[in-house]
This record gives C-alpha cells, sequence and structure tokens, in this order.
C-alpha cells in the first residue's frame, strides 16, 4: 500500500485549492471527489475576487480542477468510508479500498437543512432558492422575499437581509419556539412581515416563483425563497477519530489542525464563517503547514 503525503477529502474550492498548493509543492496527493460540493449549485456568483462579471459555482469548480491536473493531481470520484489511525498515520477506506496517508486534510463541508420542496438543485439553479445573503444578498435588491428560518435564529436573519429589501417576510416554525416582546419589536421597527403560521406546501412556478400555501387556503408569493434552517457539518470523519468539535464544526489551530495531530480542516466544515474566500484561505494556510510538517517529520 503506497503511503501519500497528504490525502485531501473534498473537491469543493477549499479542497481543490490545497490540492494546487500541495500539488506544487511536490507532494505525493490524492483527492477524494463525492461529486457534492455546495459550491456546484451556485447559479452564478458576484461575490468571488478576481470576477467582475460572476462566476457560477460550477465553472469555478472546472477551473480550479484543471489548474490541479496542470500539477498531476490525481482526483478520485468515490467516498471516505472510514479513516483510522495506524501509528502516527492514516488509513482511509474508500469503497473497499485502503489509502494510507502521512497527513489528512478534511474538505468535506455542510449539508444545507432543507425545507420539503420539490426539486431542490434545480430550483437552487434557477434563483429562486438562495442560501447565502452574505453571497448574493446585492441580487435579491428590491425584489419580494421570503426567509424561512426559527424563532431563535430569525429575526438576526432577516434584519440583514432587510438590507437589501424592505419587500421581506419572515416565516417562522411555530414548532421552534415562540419570539419574544424584544425580537417582535425589531422585526415590527424594521418593517418586515412576520408570518407564523404552519406552512402547507412550498413549490417553484412555473414563472420561476416561490409559492408558500398557508393552511391549505392561503398562498403568498415571492421572487426568492431564503431556507435559513441551519447546517449540518460533513464532520464524520474527524469526529469518529476524537476531534474536537464547537457547534458542530470541526475546531482547528491557527495552521487549520485539529485537536488530532496530522489532521486538517479547511472550508465551511470548520468553525468559520462559511464562504469560499474564506474556504480557499483556510487551504493555503493548511497545504503550507502540512508541507512544512511533513518537511520537518519525514526529511
Amino acid at each position: 500500500m503506497q503511503m501519500l503525503d497528504t490525502l485531501i477529502v473534498g473537491a469543493g474550492p477549499a479542497g481543490l485549492t490545497a490540492a494546487i498548493y500541495l500539488a506544487r509543492f511536490r507532494r505525493r496527493i490524492v483527492l477524494i471527489d463525492s461529486g457534492h460540493s455546495r459550491a456546484a449549485l451556485i447559479p452564478v456568483t458576484h461575490n468571488y475576487p478576481g470576477f467582475p462579471d460572476g462566476i457560477s459555482g460550477a465553472e469555478l469548480l472546472a477551473r480550479l480542477a484543471a489548474q490541479a491536473s496542470r500539477y498531476g493531481v490525481e482526483i478520485q470520484r468515490g467516498t471516505v468510508d472510514g479513516l483510522s489511525r495506524l501509528g502516527e498515520d492514516f488509513i482511509a477506506e474508500v469503497q473497499g479500498q485502503r489509502i494510507a496517508a502521512k497527513t489528512v486534510l478534511l474538505a468535506t463541508g455542510v449539508v444545507d437543512k432543507c425545507p420539503d420542496i420539490a426539486n431542490i438543485p434545480a430550483a437552487t439553479l434557477s434563483g429562486c432558492l438562495r442560501w447565502c445573503p452574505i453571497c448574493d444578498g446585492f441580487e435579491v435588491s428590491d425584489q419580494s422575499v421570503a426567509l424561512l428560518s426559527t424563532a431563535k435564529a430569525g429575526v438576526a436573519h432577516a434584519l440583514f437581509l432587510r438590507t437589501y429589501t424592505p419587500r421581506l417576510t419572515l416565516f417562522v416554525d411555530p414548532e421552534s419556539g415562540a419570539l419574544d416582546a424584544a425580537q417582535r419589536g425589531a422585526i415590527e421597527q424594521a418593517g418586515i412581515r412576520l408570518v407564523e403560521d404552519r406552512i402547507e406546501k412550498i413549490h417553484v412556478s412555473g414563472e420561476q416563483q416561490v409559492i408558500v400555501r398557508l393552511n391549505g387556503v392561503t398562498e403568498l408569493c415571492f421572487d426568492t425563497l431564503y431556507p435559513m434552517l441551519g447546517t449540518d457539518a460533513r464532520d464524520a470523519l474527524g469526529v469518529n477519530l476524537g476531534a474536537c468539535c464547537s457547534d458542530g464544526e470541526l475546531v482547528v489551530d491557527a495552521h487549520q489542525q485539529t485537536s488530532i495531530s496530522g489532521l486538517y480542516a479547511a472550508g465551511d466544515v470548520v468553525k468559520a464563517l462559511n464562504q469560499m474566500n474564506i474556504g480557499t484561505a483556510h487551504a493555503a494556510i493548511a497545504a503550507t503547514a502540512i508541507h512544512n510538517k511533513l518537511r520537518d517529520n519525514y526529511r
């Protein structure tokens, strides 16, 4: 079994950036791609530096993969089913195959908690569903926007979105709790419509509008819906090794190393702001730290 310098798990912007850096450091690496990068669903981002006309998530990933391939990066399609230690090294189980590596970088990202809506990928690519107002709130300026969230987090999300449009409706699931007087006052002062009725169905119309049905009768129509119900980090590989987490995300040091020596993490799986720019910065830091660690420990 060949020993790699680094196994990278995840082929989003963070994983691909790390692969480019490590390949240019002349390290023996393999990148495992499950094919489920969250970035692939971005119809177009105008928030990523260097692309004044915007770029789709799929095109950005393709460009990064093409850049990595120039340096001989091996991208292997599959899923890492398990990760264990063998002395100071790591053994990954990849669909029946065992891969040994001196270090591992997890760039596995997060999964959005989704409401019950048919064909979410198509609705996201059309722009009817959006998931990150930091990334694309500007694109919904002055539109009719709906926000679906919880009582705990919804007010903060709504006040953030209010930056971009006065035509904002906050839907709060009644089972998620109740808003207190201060929250209600903040919503009212900002001119945000509050709906606490149970949602029966959400669907996207043929005119690419989001229809929210309440109580079997009332239907409300919006240009865009932000389902901001939280995310689940794909952190199981690190957690199962005993890596420290906080609020469901991996905790890393200044060099992106987890509490497990030799195990690094970058991107949305890390406790930090979930942005592609941040993920690629994480990757640059992690890759350089990995290279230095390998240089110092495996001369």
